[in-house]
């Protein structure tokens, strides 16, 4: 599961150039996005702006270039609960160049040597341990003018919009989790005897399964719509939320059924149920929680 959300968000952090770079950019930056020797980290949330980014206080001082466009940028602040932090060789970055209201973002791709960046203790978690999170911390960090992506108070859009696709990463990471414990589950149910026959006989037992697949199943086909509605150029903005909400919901729920199933074995480091459930969690809360979500649906659909 570590191995998927680093997967789903290095691509985050190579979104904003792939949809809004300059050619130049696009030549310069996404060849070694995209060859497997880099790993990004996208950072967006701060201590105290998670899913309210537009509380964000990290800023980019424009430096240069008179009445005309910066030349350079200083970044100052602080970012939050970042994967791959300390470890990546670009970080994504999104700052505040203005205070106007819903315009004053904007997006930058920082080199991981560029002075200035440190990073904090990694965050002690209680899943996802190969992925490491830690507080990047940003001290006048000078990065060129050319790395800006987009254009000065297009971080908000750009940042929306690559959460969209993000979500349908960690739909299509939960629901693989969310398979991985039912085949666990189902498993063992047949190998498990009781009372002279397997556990999987037992029709309470046999139910449970049935859920545990209708689950996986509504998983897979919410996020396999919401993709399908993205690469064929459509608005996929709700089905992405509805994707993430539905497959996340089920992997808590299917990775909690699987620990049932096993029983006192499923407590147990013995198996990876226990495992698959911790790390079930925390799908719920990245990318938006699901709260959020449940807001970002209801305003589609209400408008």
């Amino acid at each position: 599961m570590s191995v998927a959300v680093g997967v789903t968000v290095h691509s985050l952090t190579a979104y904003p150039v792939t949809t809004v770079g300059t050619p130049e950019q696009q030549e310069a930056l996404l060849p070694g996005m995209l060859s497997g020797d880099q790993l990004g980290a996208y950072c967006l949330s701060e201590p105290l702006a998670g899913s309210d980014i537009g509380s964000m206080t990290t800023r980019a001082v424009a430096e240069g270039g008179g009445d005309g466009e910066p030349t350079a940028y200083r970044l100052r602040g602080r970012k939050a609960w970042i994967s791959h932090a300390g470890h990546a060789d670009y970080y994504t970055t999104f700052a505040r160049t203005s205070d106007e209201e819903g315009r004053g973002l904007s997006c930058f791709v920082v080199p991981a040597d560029a002075p200035g960046i440190t990073f904090g203790t990694p965050e002690r978690k209680m899943g996802l341990h190969c992925d490491t999170v830690r507080e990047v911390m940003y001290d006048d960090v000078p990065v060129d003018a050319s790395r800006r992506i987009g254009a000065e108070g297009q971080g908000m859009a750009i940042a929306l919009a690559a959460l969209d696709a993000g979500r349908l990463g960690i739909a299509a990471a939960a629901t693989g989790l969310a398979q991985s414990a039912l085949d666990l589950a189902a498993g063992y149910a047949q190998e498990r005897q009781q009372f002279g026959r397997p556990i999987a006989a037992n029709q309470g037992l046999a139910f449970l399964i049935a859920d545990m697949e209708a689950a996986v199943t509504s998983a897979r086909a919410t996020y396999l719509h919401a993709a399908r509605l993205k690469d064929a150029g459509r608005a996929f903005s709700k089905e992405a939320a509805v994707a993430k909400l539905t497959a996340t919901d089920a992997a808590m729920r299917v990775t909690t059924d699987a620990v049932q199933v096993l029983g006192g074995a499923g407590y147990t480091e013995d198996f990876p149920a226990e495992r698959y459930m911790r790390e079930a969690k925390v799908t719920q809360i990245f990318e938006g929680t699901n709260q959020i979500q449940r807001l970002v649906i209801s305003r589609h659909v209400l408008r």
